[in-house]
């Protein structure tokens, strides 16, 4: 049963993951600007949710990679079927690595618990915001808010069933804690942090704060000293100054990613 568990974690993990290549590219632009509409191509996106999800290529740039070469009497006169296709779009191929091994390493730790399906549910959503937060320094709204509701109700479901290991009410304390931590610090300095990790912080609160105060301190410090060792090393390996900005949603996921584990294995 362990052993289909995984399986099925694996499976979710990369059917999921490989959406998310299309979706970080869509988000990752600055603030002032509008979501990407077309692939660097120009090829307007198509497809389901409005060509939300899809594979790292649209259908016309696939099309052009998989279309064998045409016959041509005349090498000199190319054909414009010819034209290399665009890359895919970043990250190809990290994202859904990530995500297929987060989602197993929960299922792991986690075992045929009914919180399972919600780690498992919110996993790529938190590797999208991770990607777009690294490549533009952002943490969308579209993605921060539903994902801190979604958090509520996929855990509020699975206290409602026998077998869960943790605590719906604690959980929605942790989030307002977690989150209000993170506002103070928002007002003390707002160059230091951004709004978009305050609204992320409520959904990784809600999940460390499911299994208790202890794992909730945990994930959150884990956070910091994950963010604090990679700043480091940058200025030791002079590729930023102390006062460079760094994207703090991916430590942050990465910290509460820990909590939840280690939460998990020892409920």
């Amino acid at each position: 049963m362990d052993l289909v568990l995984l399986a099925v974690a694996a499976v979710w993990g990369g059917a999921t993951g490989l959406l998310i290549p299309r979706a970080a590219y869509r988000f990752a632009v600055e603030p002032e600007e509008p979501w990407r509409t077309a692939c660097p191509a120009g090829h307007a996106f198509t497809g389901p949710f409005g060509g939300w999800w899809g594979p790292a290529r649209c259908t016309p740039c696939r099309s052009r990679v998989q279309a064998p070469a045409p016959y041509e009497a005349d090498a000199s006169v190319p054909y414009a079927d010819e034209r290399p296709a665009p890359a895919p779009y970043a990250p190809g191929a990290l994202a859904p690595l990530i995500t297929v091994l987060a989602c197993v390493a929960l299922a792991a730790a986690t075992g045929a618990r009914p919180e399972l399906a919600g780690w498992l549910l919110l996993a790529p959503v938190a590797v999208l915001l991770a990607t777009v937060d690294r490549r533009v320094h952002r943490l969308p709204d579209p993605l921060t808010l539903p994902l801190a509701a979604a958090a509520v109700l996929l855990l509020g479901g699975a206290a409602l069933l026998p077998g869960h290991a943790g605590s719906w009410t604690s959980g929605l304390l942790g989030g307002l804690v977690l989150g209000g931590f993170y506002l103070l610090l928002f007002l003390i300095n707002p160059n230091g942090m951004g709004f978009g990790d305050v609204k992320l912080a409520l959904a990784l609160g809600l999940a460390l704060g499911w299994y208790g105060w202890e794992v909730l301190f945990l994930g959150g410090f884990a956070g910091f000293l994950f963010g604090a060792v990679y700043g480091l090393g940058l200025v030791l390996l002079r590729r930023a100054g102390r006062k460079t900005g760094i994207p703090f949603g991916p430590f942050m996921i990465a910290g509460a990613f820990t909590g939840v584990l280690l939460g998990a294995l020892t409920a």
